[in-house]
């Protein structure tokens, strides 16, 4: 064989042979396989497996090897936030103008939360780890064929899984089974409500979507049947609706809470309400709007049937509008939102010379509210014997709250005590003062004291079930027959149209005069709502028993539990 025919066979095949390996890139994927056996990660297989054929694609010029390194670094940082939970660009950049206005210590306080030392002690022995073996085993072997098994698990289904449990925590979950196939053996049981259209289809992304879209159907034709008039023998009372931030079933029980002597007072509790929302201004709309079934996120910022407004329906049969807050509505635009997309017009109550509770995240003051509370009993414009309608907003509870002259965020146990202790007490001067008062409690989300494999703890960018599933419970002063025993617990799913339900009931003031009372009767056929939560980004629903979350108008994953 001559020199020139060797060369020519030897070209092509050298030039073949330029397998670097992943290098660097192997520990990148080994951490990514730690967070996905520990579902910490929304995985996307595919993706992921194209990133690593472009890293390992051999290129004969050393320089092309050098820039695609350089090019990867912004391409797999990307990829790794793409797989976790964290917020998109698209959230951050809405949500640039209010974290702007936290306080510089705020800020660092979130982000040390994200810092969790056990994970980076674990990530440091994974590094020593790697560069121990690293010296006598080849580990790109190992990492491409366990991205190869991440796939064809994908493909396959959870029989053929690298998870412990045996199920895969990527898209595939939710896309596996073919749409339209065998309905689930599990189904909750708010499925079976004619109030809730069937959960018979398997969980499939395409099926969720259908579902979502029949059920926003669905809430469009439901609404609260308010009389036209009062009949003459109606009983004037007033209607005080507190709608309290950062306070969910999981915060009670974080903070052990949940025995507080408040809630005995109560005559009705909401043992599985949702509150659809993670955000302070879209829930406020949202009870704003209760008189109407559950719209979706988009549509709260877009107008609504007159008839939606619970407090304009109230102002058709004589109550007067008044709007509470014991901070001044600016950060994140609430007061605005409240005026514009909720309908509340009235003005905002005179909050001169309260006394400061807390200073707020924005350090702006939020107000004692036992103060706020009293001045509301003794407003010349709130009189005994009238006919009034009042949304309070309450603000002690969010996270980055602290006492003046000082910067760490304060003890969440001890706000909350201090708030409840102080509803405690106005509600025992309530009914030591005889007056025809109907309380509604309604908090607005949670403060995801706890966190989860989602999110940190604060974080609320997804709805998830712990930060929505609130304790909202309703309370009658000044009535003849009182109810007596522990409070009526609503246990069927339900939201803010089962709270407009209520007040429509007891609008004409009869239950504060009747010798007694059917709770059975007042309380039964509330409207059930199913359990489906959104901010702007992200869409979280009950389906058969179990939550699934969609961001980003992406595939629906189970939510990690």
């Amino acid at each position: 064989m001559t020199k020139s025919t060797q060369n020519a066979a030897a070209t092509p095949s050298s030039s073949w042979h330029y397998w670097r390996g992943l290098s660097g890139w192997n520990f990148y994927f080994l951490v990514k396989f730690g967070l996905l056996w520990a579902g910490y990660l929304n995985f996307h297989a595919m993706q992921n497996l194209v990133f690593m054929a472009f890293l390992l694609f051999p290129l004969p010029n050393s320089r092309l090897h050098r820039w695609r390194q350089w090019i990867a670094i912004p391409i797999g940082i990307a990829l790794f936030w793409h797989d976790t939970w964290l917020p998109g660009p698209e959230s951050i950049m809405s949500q640039g103008s209010q974290i702007a206005g936290f306080s510089a210590d705020y800020i660092w306080d979130l982000i040390t939360r994200f810092i969790n030392w056990q994970m980076v002690g674990a990530f440091f022995v994974l590094l020593v780890a790697w560069l121990f073996l690293n010296q006598w085993i080849r580990i790109t072997v190992f990492v491409v064929a366990a991205m190869v098994w991440i796939n064809l698990s994908t493909l396959v289904g959870p029989s053929f899984s690298l998870w412990p449990t045996g199920e895969s925590s990527s898209s595939a979950s939710a896309s596996a089974a073919p749409a339209g196939s065998a309905p689930a053996a599990a189904a909750s049981s708010a499925a079976t409500s004619a109030d809730i259209p069937a959960q018979t289809a398997a969980p499939t992304s395409d099926n969720l979507n259908a579902w979502l879209n029949s059920f926003y159907a669905s809430e469009s034709k439901r609404a609260t049947a308010f009389p036209a008039q009062l009949p003459e023998d109606a009983q004037p009372f007033d209607l005080l609706v507190i709608n309290i931030c950062s306070l969910a079933n999981s915060d009670l029980e974080a903070a052990a809470l949940m025995q507080h002597p408040l809630w005995s007072h109560f005559d009705i509790r909401f043992s599985n309400f949702n509150s659809a929302t993670s955000y302070s201004g879209p829930a406020a709309i949202r009870l704003l709007r209760a008189s109407c079934g559950q719209p979706s996120h988009t549509s709260l910022y877009q107008p609504a049937g007159n008839q939606c407004y619970l407090f304009d329906n109230l102002s058709k049969l004589g109550f007067t509008q008044h709007l509470m807050l014991d901070h001044n509505g600016v950060f994140g635009d609430f007061l605005k939102e409240v005026r514009e997309n909720g309908g509340m017009q009235s003005p905002l109550m005179d909050q001169s010379k309260l006394p400061v509770n807390l200073l707020s995240f924005d350090g702006s003051p939020v107000y004692d509210d036992l103060a706020v509370l009293n001045r509301w009993m003794q407003s010349p414009d709130i009189k005994p014997g009238g006919r009034s309608a009042t949304f309070y907003n309450i603000l002690p509870l969010h996270d980055g709250n602290h006492y003046p002259g000082q910067s760490k965020t304060a003890d969440y146990k001890a706000r909350g005590q201090k708030l409840f202790d102080e509803l405690d007490a106005f509600f025992t001067e309530l009914e030591k003062s005889g007056r025809k008062v109907m309380v509604v409690v309604v908090p607005e989300h949670g403060a995801a004291l706890q966190g989860d494999k989602m999110q940190v703890s604060g974080l609320r960018d997804i709805p998830s079930p712990s930060i929505t599933h609130v304790p909202a419970a309703i309370k009658f002063f000044g009535m003849k027959a009182p109810h007596q025993g522990t409070a009526i617990d609503i246990s069927q799913p339900s939201s803010y149209l089962a709270i407009s339900e209520l007040v429509a009931r007891a609008v004409d003031g009869k239950i504060f005069t009747e010798d007694s009372v059917d709770w059975s009767a007042f309380t039964s056929n509330l409207p059930q709502t199913a359990a489906v939560s959104e901010n702007s980004n992200a869409v979280v629903v009950q389906y058969q028993g179990k939550p699934y979350v969609r961001l980003n108008g992406g595939a629906w994953v189970p939510y990690p539990q």
